[in-house]
């Protein structure tokens, strides 16, 4: 296989007439180059006292690659004042300003070799894979560490266990402890015990403090953003055949943590219990719960009382609350200023004045866009933002003083104005009556009383997942909107995060219900006008693959053809196996059961395009795609593509996500055709 990286597997050529072409629109398409170029600017943060910018952008030596640079606030037009190429191996994939003059980097390498027994792939027997790091350096960038590190020496461990450690890393950063101007909260993996133990962590002097000492079970759920101290944590427990989320929260009093039974539930029913903050006036939680609504909201509960308040805090009818804002600011500190609706796009919403009053002159000012204030000093004379919408890049602006903005620059300055269509959030009944919202982006150009045009159906990997409204970046929405086509991405049963009952109702319905629900957004848009019936086609990623690997074995089929990226094609070998954490392995496992595709390569009646990377160690191509493709090649027109060196997830690099738009768009102009040649 390793030969055919650089070629196309191919097996019954194309098929009939190009029935997929874009329709004709009013602006010109959107350059793949300017779609998978590396971002101008990506991972912008500011330091706590508001004298750094930290970001990437693309290295002075190589432009395929990128830098860590740091930048004055001061003398912004000066350009960065420290820029740091990536290394051969290491290649920065993000950045963190933190405090005490410090930076935290994350970078990743190719690795290749035997995985010792640990992380994604081992059971599939994957030896490619990528190694990330995380290193800490400080503003002028002169000296990185490994972040966190503890360099004491460790007796016994075995070849495997050292390997594992130095494959997935140990260490990672939890809280930033706002009032404290050396220390930090961190977690990192005993080697001993193979758990994670919490320490605060001096970033100038090193020395660390335990802070809660974990077990096989038990985790911490809250942290005193003061002083560190633990004041909730939750554990696993078996119980009654099943396990239970047990949450127990701190006794002021006694220093003792008290069982709630009010906030324990059975794992297997899946409710949202998460300790968000506590209010320092009453001693009261503020926790994230569905068990009130099939929506999350935010509530108050008493320890001592041991229940909640009659009322939610805040509640949205139609979609959750996806998080409390607390101040980080002396005068006001650990008190609620906004919270988070987790709606067609995660809204944030400002209480406190000062800062609504910021957020709604920022909105004035970017009309149209998605404002999201990413971090300010105590002050407020610097707030860091972004703006986006579904035709403009991630873009980068900085507001000084409350009146002046300096725009930073956008991620992607290729991508030209208002090149695709109009984006909406819409609902569509399922066929047995369940409403299934979905995202739908219109070609370019595109208005009421034009002929239909031809549409993608685009369901989210996950399928624990869901999609957002604003700029999609990998690229696949816009370049197909701007080319004519109409994507609807719909939110189908098994989808978190809008709500319990259409997550719950996904379970055990892979390649079921989960895949009528796409077929009926299929007929939706023919309902509507939007889409020809006779030019519809399918693509997706992860689940969304295999989606549309199912749909080429499912029948009747709303579809011309199927696009299959890094697709699950076996059922048989995912099942409770797939993953590395045991609570997701409780959670999600048992609930992957359906129609499984490869069962059922008989019926293949779709033209077919299956690309997977080679470092791919979540769906591996040996165990999925590639099978699947030797199963139907001879049964329906079948392409497979590997490419070469890409993991599962993004980021990728820009030559990787180059060959996927031209894959992408090049398969639907001239392979997709009749499902019946």
């Amino acid at each position: 296989m390793r030969n055919a990286f650089s070629r196309m597997l191919s097996v019954g050529g194309v098929v009939g007439a190009v029935l997929l072409q874009g329709v004709a629109h009013a602006t010109k398409p959107i350059p793949v180059d300017a779609l998978a170029s590396l971002p101008a600017l990506q991972s912008v943060s500011m330091s706590p006292d508001g004298r750094h910018l930290v970001g990437l952008i693309p290295s002075p030596r190589n432009k395929e690659e990128t830098a860590l640079a740091t930048w004055d606030t001061e003398s912004l037009s000066a350009g960065p004042k420290v820029v740091t190429p990536s290394g051969d191996h290491m290649k920065f994939i993000a950045a963190y300003a933190l405090k005490a003059d410090k930076i935290l980097a994350i970078a990743r390498q190719e690795w290749s070799g035997d995985l010792g027994g640990c992380g994604e792939g081992k059971a599939a027997g994957a030896t490619e894979t990528f190694v990330t790091k995380t290193y800490l350096t400080g503003d002028t960038q002169k000296e990185f560490r490994e972040a966190f590190a503890d360099n004491t020496r460790k007796l016994g461990i075995s070849k495997n266990t050292q390997r594992c450690f130095e494959l997935s890393g140990a260490s990672s950063l939890v809280d930033m402890l706002p009032l404290d101007p050396d220390r930090v909260i961190i977690s990192q993996l005993s080697q001993v015990s193979l758990t994670a133990n919490y320490y605060a962590y001096n970033l100038k002097t090193r020395e660390r403090e335990l802070l809660f000492k974990g077990g096989a079970r038990a985790r911490p759920s809250l942290f005193d953003s003061r002083t560190g101290k633990v004041l909730a944590k939750s554990q696993i427990e078996p119980i009654n055949g099943g396990y239970e989320q047990q949450v127990l929260l701190l006794n002021r009093g006694t220093g003792q943590f008290d069982l709630q039974p009010a906030l324990t539930t059975r794992l297997a029913d899946r409710h949202t219990v998460k300790v968000e903050g506590i209010d320092d006036s009453t001693g009261k939680f503020y926790i994230l719960t569905d068990q009130f609504s099939d929506k999350v909201q935010a509530r108050m509960y008493d320890p001592i009382e041991r229940k909640y308040d009659t009322e939610a805090v805040v509640a949205d009818k139609n979609f959750s609350i996806g998080g409390l804002l607390f101040s980080t600011r002396p005068s006001n500190f650990n008190q609620v200023v906004g919270f988070i609706v987790d709606g067609p796009h995660r809204q944030t919403i400002y209480v406190e004045p000062e800062l609504r009053a910021i957020q709604s002159s920022i909105k004035q000012a970017f009309r149209g866009q998605q404002v999201g204030i990413s971090s300010y000093t105590d002050d407020l004379s610097k707030v860091l933002f972004t703006t986006r919408s579904s035709s403009d890049p991630v873009a980068y602006h900085l507001l000084l003083n409350r009146k002046h903005v300096v725009n930073l620059g956008s991620s992607l300055p290729g991508v030209g104005k208002d090149l695709t269509g109009a984006e909406s959030w819409v609902s569509y009944k399922a066929r047995d009556g369940r409403e299934i919202p979905a995202i739908l982006d219109m070609p370019a150009g595109w208005k009421q009383g034009d002929a239909a045009a031809p549409a993608i159906i685009m369901p989210h990997g996950g399928p624990w997942a869901r999609d957002y409204e604003g700029w999609d970046g990998s690229g696949w929405v816009p370049m197909l909107t701007s080319r004519g086509y109409a994507v609807l991405r719909p939110q189908y049963r098994g989808t978190e995060g809008l709500g319990r009952s259409l997550w719950l109702a996904g379970d055990k319905e892979w390649g079921l219900k989960m895949s009528d629900d796409l077929d009926d957004g299929a007929a939706w848009l023919v309902s509507q006008n939007i889409a020809g019936k006779d030019r519809i086609a399918i693509f997706g990623y992860s689940y969304g693959g295999f989606a549309a690997v199912a749909a080429t074995v499912r029948t009747p089929s709303p579809y011309q053809c199927a696009i299959a990226g890094a697709p699950v094609a076996n059922l048989g070998r995912l099942g409770t196996s797939w993953s590395d954490n045991r609570l997701q392995r409780i959670l999600q496992g048992q609930t992957v059961a359906g129609m499984d595709p490869m069962k059922n390569v008989e019926k293949a009646h779709l033209p077919i395009m299956l690309f997977n990377g080679t470092r791919d160690v979540r769906t591996p191509p040996a165990i999925h795609a590639y099978p699947f493709y030797e199963a139907v090649k001879n049964k329906v027109p079948s392409q497979f593509h590997w490419i070469a060196d890409m993991p599962h997830s993004m980021p990728w690099y820009p030559g990787q996500q180059r060959e996927i738009l031209h894959l992408i768009i090049g398969y639907l102009e001239k392979n997709c055709g009749s499902a019946h040649p």
